[in-house]
């Protein structure tokens, strides 16, 4: 709780520090094709973004504590859902915009052997998670574990819990650990090309997330809000998300 709390107030700060046309919320996984699109956007429209990125727990919680934003793009539909619920963004605007499949990801060579979900309990290998209250990712581990019924097992393994997701793929490419579940579409960035090895995980046993995107509704520049909002779930968004290794699900 107290990292989510310094981590809103950081967003206070540089809320108040700069002078964006536009704020955006958005998880810490999505940072390379939302870069391209904000950058885009500001092209276009002649204007300046300014992009919070951070675990999809935390910017909720930063919405919770009532930090000004536009639009709102976690990493899974449970935030927005919940926000929803809140009354924090506008029903009308949600547009559901790709899949989020998790995978194991190993360091290149597979050096403890990891070939499925089982092979994540055996005595000795090394496990990085995201941290279930922060990063969509986390959250998502951790109901993959009880779907399988391994979380006791697999509890000893677990050597590091991460804020972001981003996180958890350094840690497999410094091969600091032996495995770890992340989304697929980060294995696309080019930085981490032959470090890593992809383990599927069974669509039996996986639980495939939506990114959904929002505006706010106390949304500081609406009209800017919304269309920045239909920009990245339009059809030049989708060639952008794309060419990041996002598969988009339609509307």
């Amino acid at each position: 709780m107290r990292y989510l709390v310094a981590f809103c107030i950081v967003c206070f700060a540089v809320a108040n520090g700069f002078a964006a046309d536009l704020m955006i919320f958005s998880g810490a996984g999505l940072i390379k094709p939302m870069e391209e699109m904000r950058h885009n956007f500001e092209q276009k429209h002649n204007i300046r973004t300014d992009v919070h990125y951070g675990g999809s727990g935390e910017i909720f919680a930063c919405l919770a504590a009532g930090q000004p934003a536009d639009v709102f793009i976690p990493g899974a539909e449970k935030y927005t859902d919940d926000a929803l619920k809140n009354g924090w963004v506008i029903k009308e605007t949600i547009h559901k915009l790709v899949l989020h499949e998790p995978i194991i990801v190993v360091p290149m060579g597979n050096p403890a052997n990891v070939n499925g979900l089982m092979d994540l309990t055996r005595p000795g290998v090394k496990v990085a998670v995201g941290d279930p209250k922060a990063p969509a990712i986390g959250r998502v581990t951790k109901q993959i574990f009880e779907k399988n019924g391994i979380s006791e097992k697999i509890n000893p393994n677990i050597t590091v819990l991460a804020p972001t997701v981003n996180q958890l793929l350094i840690y497999v490419a410094l091969r600091q650990v032996d495995a770890s579940i992340i989304w697929k579409d980060l294995t696309s960035w080019a930085e981490e090309k032959g470090k890593l090895e992809v383990v599927p995980i069974p669509k039996e046993k996986n639980i495939i997330q939506t990114i959904p995107t929002a505006v706010c509704t106390n949304a500081p520049n609406k009209e800017l809000a919304v269309k920045f909002n239909d920009y990245i779930a339009s059809e030049e968004g989708m060639k952008i998300w794309t060419k990041w290794g996002y598969e988009p699900c339609g509307k």
